[in-house]
């Protein structure tokens, strides 16, 4: 490629996050004449890619393998055809992150909802009761993609107290350390500058349920009504699917922006670390626990259940840990068998000390 042609495709794919080492990762295709691209929307074994020659419509079936995390999606930087009727898609760029969640199907499959996202924006609607446990739930699978998550409290023209907004935000904080927490209203703009700086020059992918107002906010990020809007239920916030596909959108202030449709489902997908992130305070705790493999149900010299004792950490984060522990540990049983002998084994062993117990409690002699 001549270094005028190069120029231009900076300049055409920059704004949508093309930098030097994108590009050094496509010389290899760049060889054989092919064309880089980000891919902005995908829809039925095709897909829509911004290039530096426009926006082209193109072909997946070159890059449809069993494997549904290896499927072209919005997000991914492609290499196409240059011509041709079909056009075809190649192959994608090593990503970067990649935001997984499990489907709801019974074979517990992985699907990849975003590709390349820097930050993953998770959209709550403060027009109604703050469902924490949910938010865990949404910050686990976004640490663990490698994105670094973003709170956005939506509809916070509907809080008008301050005080009472501040708990709100502060109630959020503690359930999500690391992240921030960011009170927005699409309707007089509070905050959205604040969100601007935050995701400006990078990929964020925008999350969150129906309702949650997310095509509301992505038309307020992006300065105009590109995404349709309909309004939600006041009994319960939920609202149907405004937007059905994943659709990328380049900011007027600089990144880019991946809509995605209302999720129902929010199942973990070998989210042990992003776990973990979710609920530092608590591994923090049980690295003082007396035993290294300390459960915190009734050990000795638990830390986490002294912490808990003592105010210091909240019950309802301990039972929500559980809990996305053990889905996490579910989902990666189901494809993992060493981990699944695991399992059983310690099914058996707490089996055997219950009975053990059992047995000691009632006598040597409560069987005759």
């Amino acid at each position: 490629m001549s270094s005028s042609s190069a120029s231009s495709v900076f300049s055409a794919l920059a704004p949508y996050g093309w930098d030097e080492a994108w590009a050094e990762a496509f010389a290899p295709y760049e060889a054989e004449g092919l064309l880089p691209g980000r891919v902005v929307r995908v829809d039925r074994g095709q897909c829509d890619v911004v290039t530096a020659d426009g926006l082209l419509r193109a072909d997946t079936a070159f890059v449809t393998p069993h494997d549904p995390l290896r499927v072209v999606c919005t997000g991914d930087w492609v290499a196409v055809e240059p011509g041709g009727n079909p056009r075809y898609v190649r192959t994608y760029l090593p990503r970067r992150t990649a935001f997984v969640r499990s489907t709801s199907s019974q074979r517990s499959e992985g699907q990849i909802l975003a590709a390349n996202v820097d930050h993953a924006v998770v959209a709550v609607s403060l027009a109604v009761e703050l469902d924490l446990g949910r938010i865990e739930r949404f910050l686990a699978l976004s640490w663990e993609s490698g994105a670094q998550p973003v709170v956005v409290l939506t509809k916070a023209d509907l809080v008008p107290d301050a005080v009472t907004l501040s708990y709100l935000v502060q109630d959020v904080e503690t359930s999500a350390p690391g992240v921030p927490v960011v009170p927005v209203s699409s309707v007089d703009g509070a905050g959205l500058d604040v969100l601007a700086a935050i995701v400006g020059g990078g990929t964020s992918v925008l999350l969150g349920q129906s309702g949650a107002g997310k095509s509301t906010l992505a038309n307020a990020m992006l300065g105009e009504d590109v995404m349709a809007v309909q309004s939600a239920r006041d009994v319960d916030g939920k609202g149907r699917h405004t937007t059905t596909t994943r659709n990328l959108l380049a900011l007027p202030g600089g990144g880019v922006l991946i809509d995605t449709p209302g999720l129902r489902g929010v199942g973990l997908w070998d989210a042990e670390t992003g776990v973990a992130q979710v609920f530092s305070e608590i591994e923090e705790l049980a690295e003082r626990c007396r035993f290294h493999d300390c459960a915190h149900e009734a050990e000795p010299g638990c830390a986490v259940l002294t912490a808990i004792e003592t105010g210091e950490l909240p019950e309802r984060r301990l039972e929500s840990y559980r809990k996305l522990l053990r889905e996490n540990q579910r989902i990666v049983a189901k494809t993992d068998a060493r981990l699944r002998a695991e399992i059983r084994k310690d099914w058996k062993r707490k089996g055997a000390i219950g009975k053990a117990a059992m047995e000691a409690k009632r006598g040597p002699h409560w069987r005759s």
